[in-house]
């Protein structure tokens, strides 16, 4: 994509590749954010949801005639009341083998027929005070028959199991593949050596530190939806919510002020924001709704859950010829937006990693069970496809008596092969794979490695290392503004469509800014999160923001130029050929006459007479087109420890490079990076969602559940080994869910490494200290 960059080179101190502080913290770190649950309207309402404690059953009826009468509660609606809106659906055109699309695809807001989950939400009740609310709720009577529940995929498609749903037949949602049977067939025939793991990609909770919460008001004047909610886009967000209202995308306005963290949970449209819509409307006065932590445990959507069984085969000089997956995917009880995408393309095209792979086959089952629905979880896909290639190649590695990083190096696309094209049709424009190896086995000292575990050996200690090499394909940047205004006060506003969750965006998209026009870092705003701002917005997801906010903000930057050279040129009294801009200025080439970007903005807002060729407004609204996927890569070593009486693992030493392309803040880009990890680190080794045959979850409050704290952060050594990517004007690639797509093989293969000695070869997620003490004292079993 070449699009110029505006002739302007910014202060260093906030010029791309810069780090200057972010802006948005101290307003943060002082506890003055705005998160849904902080705001209050007028004579507002509070709801309160009652869900099912069966995970599947018959929904013979719910009583509400005493809770109708308890103090304070105004209305109890229930799944009667919403029937009449439109099902909430995954709109991904996906096709099973039999070349039809997702079968169960379309969820009702609240269940009318059965329960098919424990927090399954069947009521809300509105009172004038929550207290009032949840006391109502307790003695909301539900009648349901229990029923048999299935709680995995591959139980849910054995012949007998209990069924979902009466028109999907063995819970298969879809049955996917993808591949050339016949080849695959043909490469694993002639393998020298084939390599197979059955991996285990385990379910975590995702926990954001902020519960979801809504607060619904109705605009009966304009006859209008308005949402304050937590999301990860507003314009995304209100197009699913004016579907399933049945009603214009102009007849719903999305606010998002703060938001304590999704990683793709709050992207999606939730059964209780179709409640609180119907009942703000029928009551006529706003309504907040904020879920508890406990309720979260079982009403957000979960991530990961699947079982896949991999095979690799490989020449006799370990080059690899194919690799084959068959994979069970839990989607949970119903259907949302992302899940079979995830299980299917998102797992096979990450699987193919750095590594020369010829060929590739695929073969997804998408079950339903009784449990919280799935959804989008940092990564979505891109960490298990890397986590399975890494495993297998560390397996083949040992089965076979090669190097590790040998047999990786033999595999890798060189650079003279760039651009390449995989079995899939992506196509990588830059890397340096083998290079980029090298530069993390340099800086994590791999050739000092033995002394270290011969330390750790003398203190009673297993120490074992690993590598993590990962490529992601990132989410394509979909159509996405980038609106520049400049203020009367003489700051200037970003506006976009993309959402910070947690990412930061606020300082790199203004260095971006700065860099273009030379505004000062401190007079730029960011605007996000109002559908009223917006004409188009693509959200955050899928590491693409800087891609596509960053290319808008260079596009509209060039539209304010051009504009301005012609204005200038008639406050200058010139030629607009003549025009030139540097600096924050334009001036006459050659002279010392000029006029400041900020300046001229000014006097076009204040003229009253100007001639028709003159521009009366420096204001751009620009909706960037879309642009192609990026391909972030990097390496990931890890050193960990064990402790063979208490089975603890200690991440000891933590060594990542990455290929992020054209770096815009190192500081921020390093935070994503620490915080990927740590969440990688969080399913290796502790986080473990347990639901029992009956379909009720074990693990629903954080005394069963394990998220990784501080103690857990290993310290970090980060580096850059960039590539400058082709495919857009700043050459920069994703880097969000990097972390995480290099911390689980890395941090896996590192403890397989320790355990060689007690005879493991393989071990699934989560290696929880039960599970390594086992292993690493076999007499005590």
């Amino acid at each position: 994509m070449n699009i110029p960059l505006a002739p302007h080179s910014s202060a260093p101190d906030v010029a791309i590749g810069r780090s200057p502080r972010r802006r948005e913290d101290p307003v943060l770190v002082q506890g003055q954010g705005q998160y849904t649950d902080d705001v209050s309207l007028a004579g507002q309402l509070y709801a309160v949801v009652v869900r099912s404690a069966h995970a599947h059953g018959r929904l013979n009826g719910i009583d509400t005639t005493e809770a109708r009468n308890m103090p304070g509660v105004v209305a109890i609606y229930t799944g009667e009341d919403l029937a009449h809106y439109a099902p909430l659906t995954s709109p991904l055109p996906i096709k099973g083998r039999d070349g039809e699309g997702l079968h169960g695809n379309g969820r009702a807001a609240f269940p009318i027929d059965k329960v098919r989950f424990v927090g399954d939400p069947l009521a809300l009740v509105v009172a004038e005070t929550e207290r009032q609310a949840r006391d109502a709720a307790e003695i909301v009577h539900l009648d349901v028959e229990p029923l048999p529940a299935v709680v995995n995929a591959q139980d849910a498609v054995a012949e007998g199991a209990p069924r979902l749903y009466d028109h999907v037949p063995r819970n298969i949602a879809l049955d996917f593949y993808e591949g050339d049977a016949a080849a695959v067939q043909g490469a694993f025939a002639e393998a020298a050596h084939i390599t197979r793991l059955e991996i285990v990609d385990n379910r975590v909770i995702v926990n954001a530190m902020e519960p979801r919460a809504a607060l619904g008001d109705y605009d009966s004047e304009n006859d209008r939806y308005v949402m304050r909610v937590g999301s990860q886009g507003v314009f995304g967000m209100r197009a699913g919510l004016a579907q399933v209202m049945k009603v214009p995308v102009d007849k719903v306005r999305v606010l998002t002020g703060h938001v304590g963290g999704s990683f793709g949970m709050k992207s999606s449209i939730f059964p209780e924001y179709v409640a609180l819509l119907h009942a703000t409307r029928e009551l006529r006065r706003p309504i907040k709704w904020t879920d508890t932590r406990s309720e979260s445990f079982v009403s957000d959507h979960q991530g990961r859950d699947n079982v896949i069984h991999a095979s690799l085969a490989l020449d006799a000089e370990g080059r690899f010829l194919a690799v084959r997956l068959s994979v069970f995917a839990n989607l949970g009880a119903y259907l949302t937006p992302w899940p079979a995408f995830i299980s299917t393309s998102n797992i096979m095209r990450n699987a193919i990693s750095v590594y020369r792979t010829p060929l590739i086959e695929s073969s997804v089952i998408c079950a339903f069970t009784n449990t919280v629905p799935i959804g989008a979880y940092r990564g979505a896909g891109r960490p298990e496809g890397n986590y399975i290639m890494e495993r297998l190649i560390d397996t083949a590695a040992r089965e076979m008596g090669r190097d590790p990083v040998e047999l990786r190096k033999i595999n890798h696309i060189q650079p003279d092969e760039l651009p390449y094209q995989t079995p899939l049709g992506m196509v990588y424009d830059s890397g340096d794979f083998s290079g980029l190896l090298h530069h993390a086995l340099e800086c994590a000292d791999w050739e000092g490695f033995e002394g270290r575990r011969a330390e750790s050996e003398a203190r009673g200690m297993l120490r074992g290392r690993g590598v993590g090499q990962y490529l992601e394909i990132t989410a394509p940047a979909m159509n996405e503004m980038g609106g520049i205004r400049f203020e009367e006060d003489g700051d200037v506003t970003i506006v976009t469509g993309t959402l910070d969750y947690g990412q930061g965006h606020a300082t790199p998209f203004a260095q971006v800014l700065s860099t273009q026009l030379g505004i000062p870092l401190e007079r730029i705003r960011l605007m996000q999160g109002d559908t009223d701002q917006l004409v188009a917005g693509g959200g955050t997801g899928g590491s693409k923001s800087i891609m596509a906010s960053g290319t808008a903000i260079v596009e509209a930057s060039l539209k304010v130029i051009e504009r301005g050279r012609a204005a200038a040129a008639h406050v200058l009294e010139a030629a607009s050929a003549d025009i030139e801009f540097s600096g924050s200025a334009f001036r006459i080439t050659g002279t010392d006459r000029s006029i400041g970007l900020v300046e001229l903005a000014k006097t076009l807002r204040e003229s009253r007479d100007l001639p028709r060729e003159c521009p009366t407004t420096l204001d751009v609204t620009h909706v960037h087109k879309m642009s192609p996927s990026t391909y972030p890569n990097g390496c990931h070593i890890a050193e960990v420890e064990v402790d063979p009486q208490t089975g603890i693992v200690q991440v000891v030493r933590y060594t990542m490079a990455n290929d992020f392309g054209t770096v815009i803040n190192p500081m921020i880009v390093a935070g994503q990076a620490h915080g990927g990890v740590l969440q990688g680190i969080g399913q290796a080794l502790l986080e473990s969602t347990h639901v029992d045959a009956s379909g009720q979850l074990q693990t629903g409050s954080f005394q069963d559940y394990c998220l990784p704290r501080a103690q857990d952060a290993p310290p970090f050594v980060i580096e850059d080994h960039p590539t400058i990517a082709t495919t857009n004007p700043l050459g920069v690639k994703g880097c969000g869910e990097a972390g995480c797509a290099g911390s689980l093989p890395s941090v896996m293969n590192a403890l397989v490494d320790a355990l060689s000695s007690c005879g493991v070869t393989h071990l699934n997620m989560p290696a929880t200290p039960e599970k390594i003490w086992r292993l690493a004292r076999p007499s005590s079993t």
